[in-house]
């Protein structure tokens, strides 16, 4: 049965609605007529007590109301003065929500940003795993233009060398744990001058013209 003092508020016999309320008497032991102010034996709840919120559950091809104190997964409590609801989630992959249009978390393998869910962070965010949130990642800026093909800090001597660029770090991430992109690649290159001027290949040349010049 149900006692009328265990009510989130004082009702009286002059109360529009006592009637309904008394009539709960008659289903109290069903558990789905908890927090009820108007109960059905077949579709539970119809009207619930003031704090609480009204969920329609479905279940198959049966449905029937439920008076909740919160709401469930992937919906959230919209309070009106007529009568609090719990209403669905809008956003896809959404666990819950604090409106229809903004989800505050995601389900299990989703990352969450700005109110949405994604599977990977957009351009320019970063996952932080811990949280399955995207976060403001690292910015770096353009690529600079190749370096000169070198090898053992020299620009000749050698047929093939490295060149190298470089773009620096122009916002730091939000979090340290998160990397920046690398800010330094090289490739290897072909010397432009293979021979090194004044070296002993131009010293064994020079010898060379002089002994053509002076063949006796």
């Amino acid at each position: 049965m149900l006692d009328l003092s265990e009510l989130d508020h004082p009702v009286s016999s002059h109360d529009p609605d006592y009637k309904e309320i008394v009539m709960l008497a008659n289903y109290g032991p069903n558990p789905i007529c908890k927090g009820c102010l108007s109960c059905s034996k077949d579709n539970g709840c119809i009207r619930c007590q003031h704090k609480l919120f009204f969920f329609l559950r479905r279940e198959g091809m049966r449905q029937y109301g439920e008076c909740l104190h919160s709401c469930p997964s992937g919906f959230y409590g919209l309070r009106t003065p007529d009568m609090n609801r719990c209403s669905r989630c809008r956003i896809e992959n959404c666990d819950s929500c604090f409106s229809r249009d903004f989800c505050t978390k995601c389900k299990t393998g989703f990352y969450s940003h700005r109110g949405r869910c994604f599977r990977g962070c957009p351009a320019g965010f970063a996952a932080l795993e811990e949280l399955m949130e995207c976060v403001e990642g690292c910015e770096v800026g353009q690529w600079s233009e190749w370096g000169t093909c070198s090898r053992n800090n020299k620009t000749c001597g050698f047929k093939w060398g490295l060149e190298t660029r470089t773009r620096q770090i122009v916002k730091k991430p939000a979090k340290d744990t998160i990397p920046c992109p690398t800010i330094a690649e090289s490739r290897r290159c072909k010397m432009a001058m293979r021979h090194c001027p004044g070296g002993l290949q131009d010293i064994l040349e020079e010898f060379m013209k002089l002994i053509l010049c002076y063949p006796g």
